[in-house]
């Protein structure tokens, strides 16, 4: 077939994870030219000049498996097989539970077989984790993307209510548990996550910017000071409190970034107003 489109995929290849039978990669966009109207245009403008990209999640599977979040996917190619991971009438009720619990998705989509699997680019930022046999993390919720089949996704509970009630937190948390690779969907890029390594001590952060730990790290909410008027003088009411020998990863600038969203932005304002005004012309 002939014809005068000169298809090059502009994509650079960001990071990639590979398993004996699975290789997890992210890619992204060099830059969007789609726009046909002044206001796509000016946006993507502006996008370029804050360095705004497109990344993909690219999973090659080979004699393997990888369950997506719901509604993830974008396409795939090869001999694949999809399937779900409820597991008959019990399986389901369980699942739901665990949604419920977690406020992830009930079913999880599982591609099996030798192929591609592309799942829906966006802006936000991933993470590749490789977890050994028995390795569990427990992670912030809804931001599970994929994993390999081999890894067991679960809900973890939280060991006292006040840390959820207090901490702002469902009472189970999702746990992720090898072996596998497995990848998380972020809003701050990788840059601007923050690793501790805790052997047998004590982390002590001030609102929810902590969005993965080890399984073998204690959580609880407490007060900042010893009395309810000690914390009351210092302002900063109750700490997200990290016990144990593992790791925390902190996304201290998502705050940042939410305090942005919420500033007046002229440009928004006028969007919004025109969208009104060609309601207002329809009726």
């Amino acid at each position: 077939m002939k014809t005068n489109i000169n298809i090059s995929n502009a994509l650079t290849l960001l990071s990639e994870m590979e398993s004996s039978s699975a290789k997890f990669q992210i890619l992204e966009y060099d830059d969007l030219q789609g726009s046909s109207d002044l206001s796509s245009a000016f946006m993507l403008s502006y996008m370029r000049s804050a360095n705004i990209k497109l990344r993909q999640v690219k999973i090659s599977l080979h004699d393997s498996s990888v369950f997506v979040e719901s509604g993830a996917l974008s396409f795939m190619r090869g001999n694949l097989d999809a399937s779900s991971n409820v597991g008959g009438p019990g399986g389901l009720v369980k699942k739901f539970i665990s949604s419920t619990l977690t406020g992830e998705h009930v079913i999880k989509p599982l591609f099996s077989g030798t192929g591609e699997v592309l799942l829906e680019p966006s802006f936000n930022h991933y993470v590749l984790l490789s977890l050994e046999e028995g390795e569990e993390v427990i992670v912030d919720d809804r931001m599970f993307f994929a994993a390999e089949g081999t890894v067991t996704l679960g809900a973890k509970a939280i060991r006292s209510i006040s840390g959820a009630v207090l901490g702002r937190e469902t009472l189970f948390q999702t746990s992720l548990k090898g072996p596998g690779i497995a990848v998380l969907e972020v809003p701050v890029p990788e840059q601007e996550i923050f690793k501790y390594k805790l052997n047998n001590d004590t982390l002590k952060v001030d609102g929810n910017i902590a969005f993965l730990r080890s399984g073998t790290i204690d959580f609880t909410v407490e007060r900042s000071t010893s009395t309810l008027v000690g914390t009351a003088v210092a302002g900063e009411g109750f700490l997200h409190v990290y016990r144990g020998t593992g790791e925390v990863w902190l996304m201290q600038t998502k705050q940042v970034y939410d305090q942005i969203r919420e500033l007046d932005n002229p440009f928004f304002r006028r969007r919004e107003t025109e969208g009104m005004l060609e309601t207002q012309d329809k009726n």
